[in-house]
């Protein structure tokens, strides 16, 4: 039962038993480390339980008061402070479940309690009836323990592989509880505990609840029964029982009775079983290296009165209720007896070893081999317990061995009785009354018993003995590695037996032993053996067709047989017209016969289906031609039952594809299904006719399920296009037409002799629809109307069988309406929880029809656009809408409703859950369903509770296993464990999808929100608190919080990471969605602590899954991301406060006191990564953590070497089966690249491409691998991209959002520095993945961005400004370390990545801003400073920084200048943009002029300059009314900035003015197109991001004339060369000039015109300018004069 331990109150009989089974089920079964030191504590503290075992505490009048008084005077609650009152209600109930269960009236109280605080896991139970489930569920939790503790053992048979510690430990324990008499008491409770009774008392007392409670509680109380027997079972595996507890279970074993089809039931089987390994001795023959300590602790050969007492109990001739039962343990006791007769310590037994023989002989008196068939092999859980079936193994080979003479009486008895039969039938009289058939028993138990084998463990193999050297090493059994050996003596005699036993066969012994072979071919080794005796039976003579002289067991005689029985037969082949063909005549087979037939067939069967090289063989076989004879006989007039075995054998032929392909055109040329029929026929035959005329009504349909059988198998080995071409339209359609039409659709409607054959029927029809679906891919040509000749005529072809189910299940068919109706009729069934006739198969059909719909709703979305396009007239709806159609049997619109209720029997049928959930989750994706859906779910209040709790039962399920993709059949558990797991994955799935639809929409139903009032206005609780019903959103809480209070973490992130990662992706969701983000960041903040419990465990390591673990820190990160900015703009100090420290906090802390951990859990991390340059001890900070978690590296496929294939073909091919996925990541199909390359290469034509097929599929696969690699590498990068920007995020958040008082100035600065450090380090690795490069340097950039502000702050407050070790808070060696890694990372992006670039720009800016002095203001106090005193005044802090960091700059010479002046010369308008701001802000502190010289001598400064005509075009669009883009104005005026900057310097200026600097200028014409200020007033944009024309123009105009000014300043010494430029400027812009020297306007950018215009015309006019432009100075000083 999945259910979470209380936090209030623990109740004796449930929650600290229930703590007990987790630490037992940790300890042994899960191995969880640091577990054995648990598992003492808690055996210490549960050992009187277990002494005591099921013991209740007892009643009493004190404690009655104490209760009865609670209500008045409150009692004390452990776990609560001071009393609580309760209500009157409760203590009655209290008092009534004391009295239902015999228990303390205090226990029953804190019961009843329990199931109050678990009640919301039981929707629709009282408290009293949970109380019940939990009583029961502590009863066996504690049997479960016991029975895992004894299981740990070490002993003689298993072991569990634990530590030494561990089994010592529970060894000494349950050593402790033998002594103390654990085996009586384990035979007094089973005797006692009786489902049937207790369920009589809780009627009684109204204990009982709905169907499903009591299914529940019968469940618990037989399973508490079967592990208690278990546990003895266990026990008696690895240790050896004392006389008195041997004796004391076989006093239980005298009083066994059995059910009512003669079978033992589980628990009895489970206590025959112990018995049967007590009275074991065989391990003595194995030679273990603990032998000798076995054979000591062993009774049977130390106490002599073990084996008196044992053996004169069961030689006592008082019967037992169970004569076979009493049989079976005499024949064990005898085997054992006769091995101990063979050992040395045999010697003193003499007297008791000597009664084997007479022992076997009562024990075959007793009928102990029908027994054995009938009472053990009878009991459903036999074949699922692997020690009942080695045991029962080894007691039948024993017999066999061990007893050789008494199994030779029992051939020569049994030749005698033949001999009688015989006479008795010759003289026609009574067949004699002692006529006994051990022998026959015992071969039919042999058949029996082999022929299930679900543990794959081949046992037959024993009975085989290796008569050839054998070829191959793949044999398995006793004899492996031993082929070219001696086989063990008891493998001899058993190969003897089987070969004896079939010379000089008796007719009576002729079906029983070939059940006897059925049962020992099965297997893949067995078959062979078989296959190989039957063909050495065979007559020498080949050409002796009468077959006399070989044995009748062998295959020529089997098939001489079947040819002279179709011969015989094919004489009365009926007329198909002839009247009495409705009554064929059935002569010629006798039952006997048939019985052998069936039994030759059955035996056949086995073979063939394990044997291909038998199935080949046999095939091929020129004489026998067994398909031909049987095809044959299927049209003769023999029984249904011989006809379906025919159909059986057939089915296994066909599972080689060669002899399917051969099969198709026998089964059509000989018309076993009619799909010709001739011209004058007037009516049908074959099959169809014995389907509705003979099995109908014989109410039995063998040959039908024997028909589905067959076409289902040979569907799935081939189906050839062309069937049946020549004599009709050519394909499967008329087979189709008959399992839909005449199978499928009438089968609700017909009777049934036996119930289960209804659903057998449905089961095998519908799993060939779902085989032919499945495997049914829509092409365009199915969607062509194409035409095909026959007889002279031009008919329409066939579809694909896939198509035309397609076709009926996107239409509102009588097909999909059954489909709808049994999934109906399905779910009702289940809901009664009680068992009934061919439940399974009911089962199975549901599947098969849950199935059909999934594989409807993949495929329909390629099925209806291949449709549109071929304007084919064919009307089809999407099955979405169909699925909300209205049921005809309830009226209403259900259907969906009906799938999503597999959800609720997930627990009894995971798979059927399982297809439900990938159903819905399908349908999710239709935005336009989702309200509908919503409406449906929530209609009716007793079923949306029902719906709730299967989709919370779903997620909660505790049996989910992450696994590989394609399970394990072998291990039914492990693949119903991942069908579990997968099932929560489509949930969870489910959930995403919806949440990204508009409201209301089905996830915010399942978790918990408001449908029918706004989502905002939720109030989450707790489960139970205000009736809050427990939704999704507590299930998906619960599986991510289990292990978050201890040290390792949340166990969730381990075990199943892929789910994991869908948990935190849902609650992201759900706190960044504004509709639900206030509801579920409060409840997660108040109630559940969850970010805090679950951020303390970062990071996540897990090296087997790399990829899960990032995202799951990744939706862990940005979920407390918005938490950080939520609670700081609520100020919601103290909460941020705490994520805050625990974020960045480097000073270690003690954390996780639970379960005796004392944990310093970061000291137990990095201790050495300290902070650089720190001395003190210190742990990493949290965010550094996680960014070491986030590997940089990132392993790249190698390339393809192909030898068949072109590379870019394949390429191509790759790149055309790439599609997005779920997720987001680009990934290749592989499934669909694997159907393209083997079509290629099925395609390819010639003998030498048959020779070279197996190099080419070898070559295919390598290319799958390839690509699967290549699909790994992309969702590991993707992954990586990813948990970096969550990890950005969560740090510009913590930066940016978070009250600034959090985090001292001081403490922001070294965090910043250590942040970006460890980035630059990662980041500058060799091997750091390039994708990841633009994340780090946008994180870079904010970083810096926060440094940067953080300093100027701190200089704003007047602090660390003197002191000369360090800058502010920060160390200079710092700064200047993380301005080299900056430098490192600019040059490391190489020639690419200019976009990356601009953010490292943009961070050196930022960088370079630290070192700049703040501007002082002009006051009196510094203009009375002497410029004598600027000059001689000490270095300051900034002075020495800015020195620093040049020469840090210059000493990368000119790699960084060449990096940096190309960007700002070419490239993205952004980078070009920083680029030049970088250069600006270097050549501004460049005191020696390097990176100038630099700029002019290798050009950039001449193209930059160059450069300015070619934006005059951009610059003239800039000035229309609507411009299109302003980039080039931005880019304008950062050139000018830089050319401004150049310009101060006298050698710039010169070399500007080298450059052709005007005379570009000269050449533009966009200073010339002064815009209309009136005209385009009306034009401004009201939002005025985007500046009026007259602006724009400005903003080209006035850099240009600042420019001119400096460039006028700083040329003292060619001054007039400078003058002389700029005037020729003024004069080509002369008209321009005087307007806006003439203007009017008295604005603040008028006026700056004004002034720059009249500065440099009076720079121009210096002495020394040149005369011949004195008339225009003289033109432009008469303006300047009249202005003013």
């Amino acid at each position: 039962m999945k259910l979470s331990l209380p936090n209030i109150l623990s109740s004796s009989l449930w929650g600290p038993l229930k703590e007990l089974w987790e630490t037992v089920d940790g300890a042994v079964l899960r191995r969880q480390p640091e577990s054995v030191h648990l598992l003492d504590l808690q055996l210490k503290k549960h050992k009187p339980h277990f002494l005591s075992l099921y013991k209740n505490p007892p009643k009493s009048a004190e404690q009655r008061e104490k209760v009865r008084k609670a209500s008045t005077e409150g009692i004390a609650i452990q776990g609560q402070q001071g009393s609580r009152l309760l209500p009157e209600q409760l203590l009655s109930e209290a008092f009534i479940l004391s009295d239902l269960f015999d228990i303390g009236e205090l226990a029953a109280l804190e019961l009843l309690l329990a199931g109050e605080q678990q009640q919301p896991h039981f929707p629709g139970l009282t408290r009293g009836l949970v109380a019940v489930l939990l009583y029961w569920d502590g009863k066996l939790c504690l049997a479960n323990s016991l029975r895992t503790l004894i299981q740990s053992r070490h002993g003689k048979t298993f072991t569990l592989d634990l530590s030494g510690e561990l089994v010592a430990l529970t060894t000494h324990f349950t050593d402790e509880l033998m002594n103390q008499g654990l085996t009586k008491r384990l035979l007094t409770l089973v005797s006692e505990i009786n489902v049937t009774r207790e369920f009589e008392r809780l009627q009684k007392e109204r204990g009982l609840g709905n169907e499903k409670h009591r299914k529940e509680v019968s469940d618990l109380i037989k399973e508490s029964r079967q592990a208690l027997a278990d546990s003895l079972f266990s026990w008696t595996c690895q240790s050896p029982l004392s006389k008195d507890d041997t004796l004391a279970l076989i006093g239980h074993l005298e009083t066994v009775t059995a059910q009512a089809d003669g079978s033992l039931d589980s628990v009895n089987l489970a206590l025959v079983m112990a018995l049967l390994y007590c009275l074991d001795v065989s391990f003595v023959e194995q030679g273990t290296e603990d032998r000798e300590d076995l054979i000591q602790a062993l009774p049977m050969l130390t106490e002599r009165q073990y084996v008196s007492a044992v053996h004169s109990r069961l030689m006592d001739g008082q019967p037992w209720k169970l004569p076979g039962l009493q049989a079976v343990c005499r024949l064990a006791w005898a085997l054992s007896l006769r091995v101990l007769s063979q050992l040395p310590q045999g010697c003193a037994l003499v007297e008791f070893t000597e009664a084997d023989e007479a022992l076997a002989d009562q024990a075959l008196l007793g009928d102990v081999f029908l027994f054995m068939k009938e009472g053990i092999l009878g009991c459903e859980s036999f074949a699922q317990e692997e020690f009942y079936i080695r045991r029962l193994h080894s007691l039948i080979t024993d017999f066999l061995a061990l007893m050789p003479m008494k199994v030779k009486q029992l051939r020569n008895r049994a030749d005698e009785d033949a001999r009688l039969v015989h006479m008795s039938l010759q003289m026609d009289s009574e067949l004699p009354s002692s006529l006994r058939k051990d022998l026959d028993h015992l071969m039919i138990l042999i058949g029996e018993f082999y022929s299930k084998d679900s543990f794959g463990l081949e046992l037959g193999l024993e009975f085989w003995c290796p008569t050839e050297s054998l070829q191959h090493t793949s044999l398995q059994g006793s004899y492996l590695g031993m082929a070219l050996q001696r086989p063990p003596h008891k493998q001899v005699v058993l190969s003897k037996f089987v070969r004896q036993m079939g010379d000089l066969l008796p007719a009576t012994l002729y079906i029983p032993y070939l059940r006897m072979l059925k049962g020992l071919a099965n297997g893949p080794q067995c078959a062979h053996y078989s296959f190989s005796l039957l063909k050495t039976n065979g007559a020498t003579h080949s050409d002796n067709i009468q077959g006399v002289s070989g044995s009748p067991v062998s295959w020529e005689h089997f098939f001489h047989s079947l040819m002279l029985y179709h011969e015989n037969l094919r004489r009365d082949f009926p007329n198909p017209d002839a009247a009495h063909y409705r009554h064929p005549p059935l002569r010629g087979i006798t039952q006997r016969e048939l019985d052998g037939l069936t039994s030759f067939l059955q035996l056949l069967t086995t073979i063939i289906t394990w044997s291909e090289n038998a199935r080949l063989a046999l095939c091929e076989h020129p004489q026998w031609t067994p398909v031909v004879v049987m095809l044959g006989l299927l049209q003769c007039s023999i029984p249904p039952i011989l006809k379906a075995e025919l159909l059986h054998c057939l089915a296994a032929f066909g599972k080689s594809p060669e002899i399917a392909a051969s099969l198709w055109q026998s089964l059509e040329y000989t018309q076993i299904l009619q799909t010709v029929r001739a011209p004058g026929q007037r009516q049908a035959a074959g099959i169809e006719v014995e389907l509705s005329e003979i099995e109908s009504s014989c109410e039995e349909y063998p040959l039908t399920r024997g028909f589905c059988h067959l076409i289902s198998t040979l569907v799935e080995s081939s189906l050839p296009v062309n069937l049946g071409a020549g004599l009709r339209v050519p394909g499967f359609q008329p087979y189709l037409n008959f399992l839909r039409d005449s199978v499928f659709l009438p089968f609700p409607t017909r009777a049934y002799r036996r119930p289960a054959e209804k659903w057998e029927v449905a089961d095998a029809v519908l799993e060939v629809f779902h085989k032919l679906l499945r495997d049914y891919e829509p092409q365009p040509s199915d969607f062509v109307q194409e035409m095909v000749e026959l007889q002279g005529e031009q008919v329409t072809a066939h579809k694909p069988p896939g198509h035309s189910i397609m076709f009926h299940l996107l239409n509102d068919s009588p097909m999909l309406a059954l489909c709808l109706s049994l999934l109906e009729e399905g779910v009702r069934q289940l809901d009664t929880y009680a068992p009934f006739p061919g439940k399974k198969l009911l089962e199975s059909a549901v599947l098969h029809c849950l199935c059909l719909l999934d594989l409807a709703l993949q495929k329909e979305v390629v099925f209806m656009d291949l449709l549109r396009e071929s304007q084919a007239s064919m009307l089809v709806s999407p099955l979405e809408q169909l699925l909300q159609g209205v049921s005809p049997q309830t009226r209403r619109a259900d259907h969906i409703v009906n799938i999503a209720r597999y959800l609720y029997h997930s627990s009894s049928n995971p798979e059927a859950a399982f297809q439900s959930a990938k159903i819905l989750r399908r349908i999710a994706n239709y935005p336009n369903i989702q309200t509908r859906l919503v409406g449906d779910f929530t209609h009716d209040q007793s079923v949306s509770d029902k719906l709730m709790a299967g989709f919370v039962e779903c997620l909660d399920s505790e049996e989910a296993e992450e696994g590989t993709e394609n399970g394990d059949d072998s291990q039914p558990q492990k693949n119903v464990a991942r069908i579990r797991h997968e099932t929560q994955i489509h949930m969870l799935n489910l959930l995403i999808t919806s949440l990204e639809l508009k409201t209301p929409n089905l996830a915010l139903y399942l978790l918990g929100y408001e449908v029918k009032k706004p989502v905002s206005s939720t109030n989450l609780q707790d489960p139970g608190v205000l009736g809050c019903p427990r939704s999704c959103l507590h299930a998906i809480l619960s599986l991510l919080q289990r292990g978050t209070e201890k040290r390792s973490g949340p166990v969730l992130t381990q075990q199943a990471p892929h789910l994991a990662e869908l948990c935190y992706q849902v609650i992201y969701q759900l706190c960044a969605c504004p509709d639900t983000s206030g509801p579920t960041m409060r409840y997660l903040r108040t109630s559940q602590d969850f970010l805090f419990s679950h951020l303390q465990h970062l990071p996540f390591i897990l090296p087997s899954n790399q990829i899960a673990a990032l995202s799951q820190m990744s939706w862990l990160m940005k979920t407390a991301a918005i938490e950080l900015r939520v609670t700081s703009l609520n100020r919601q100090r103290s909460h941020t406060q705490r994520l805050v420290s625990l974020l960045l906090d480097d000073q270690p802390h003690t954390q996780h006191t639970a379960d005796g951990e004392s944990g310093m859990e970061e000291e137990t991390r990095s201790v050495s990564g300290f902070l650089h340059f720190d001395t003190v001890s210190k742990v990493r900070r949290k965010l550094l953590s996680v960014l070491d978690a986030i590997d940089f590296s990132q392993d790249m496929p190698e390339l393809l070497q192909l030898d068949f294939f072109e590379r870019a073909q394949i390429e191509q091919v790759i790149s055309n089966c790439e599609h997005v996925n779920e997720q987001g990541h680009t990934v290749c199909n592989v499934k669909l690249l694997h159907r393209v390359l083997v079509a290629e290469v099925n395609a390819l034509q010639g003998m030498a491409a048959i020779g070279q097929r197996p190099l080419l599929m070898e070559e295919v696969n390598s290319i799958l691998q390839q690509v699967v690699e290549r699909n790994r590498v992309r969702r590991s990068l993707s992954a990586k991209r990813h948990a970096l920007r969550s990890w950005r995020s969560l740090v510009e958040t913590l930066l940016t959002t978070c009250p600034a008082d959090l985090i001292p100035a001081d403490d922001r600065q070294l965090i910043i520095r250590d942040l970006l450090l460890d980035l630059h380090d990662k980041v500058l690795s060799e091997d750091a993945a390039g994708e990841l490069m633009p994340i780090v340097a946008g994180a870079v950039f904010t970083l810096t961005a926060h440094l940067s502000q953080s300093v100027l702050s701190e200089q704003q407050q007047g602090a660390g400004l003197e002191v000369s070790s360090g800058f502010a808070s920060i160390a200079n060696s710092a700064l200047h370390l993380i301005l080299r890694k900056l430098l490192d990372f600019i040059l490391c992006t190489g020639g690419g990545y200019q976009r990356l670039r601009a953010h490292l720009y943009g961070s050196l800016l930022y960088y370079l801003q630290i070192a700049q002095k703040p501007e002082e203001p002009d006051t009196l106090q510094t203009a009375g400073k002497a410029m004598w005193e600027r000059l001689t005044a000490p270095e300051d802090g900034f002075s020495k920084l800015q020195r620093e960091n040049l020469a840090i700059i210059e000493s990368y010479g000119r790699a960084l200048m060449e990096v940096v002046c190309r960007d700002a010369c070419d490239g993205h308008e952004i980078s070009r943009m920083l680029a030049l701001a970088v250069l600006d802000r270097i050549l501004s502190i460049d005191r020696q002029n390097q990176w100038l010289v630099y700029l002019c001598n290798s050009g950039y400064l001449r193209s930059l300059v160059e450069s300015l005509r070619q934006d005059d075009a951009a610059l003239q669009s800039l000035l229309t009314p609507q411009p299109p883009l302003l980039k080039p104005l931005y880019i304008y005026e950062s050139k000018m900035a830089l050319l401004t900057r150049v310009a101060k310097t006298g050698q710039g200026a010169v070399e500007l003015l080298r450059c052709g600097l005007v005379a570009q200028l000269i050449e533009c014409q966009v200073f010339d197109m002064v815009p209309d200020s009136d005209a385009h007033r009306v034009m401004r944009d009201p939002s005025g991001f985007i500046p009026s024309p007259m602006d724009r123009y400005r903003q080209i105009l006035l850099p240009t004339l600042r420019l001119f000014q400096v460039i006028l300043t700083s040329t003292t010494m060619n001054h007039q060369q400078g003058a002389a430029q700029v005037l020729q400027w003024l004069i080509v812009h002369a008209d321009t000039i005087q307007s806006l020297l003439r203007c009017q306007e008295l604005s603040m950018g008028a006026l700056q015109e004004l002034s720059l215009l009249t500065g440099i015309i009076s720079k121009t006019a210096l002495p020394g300018t040149l005369i011949s432009h004195s008339s225009l100075l003289m033109h432009f000083a008469f303006y300047y004069i009249f202005l003013f």
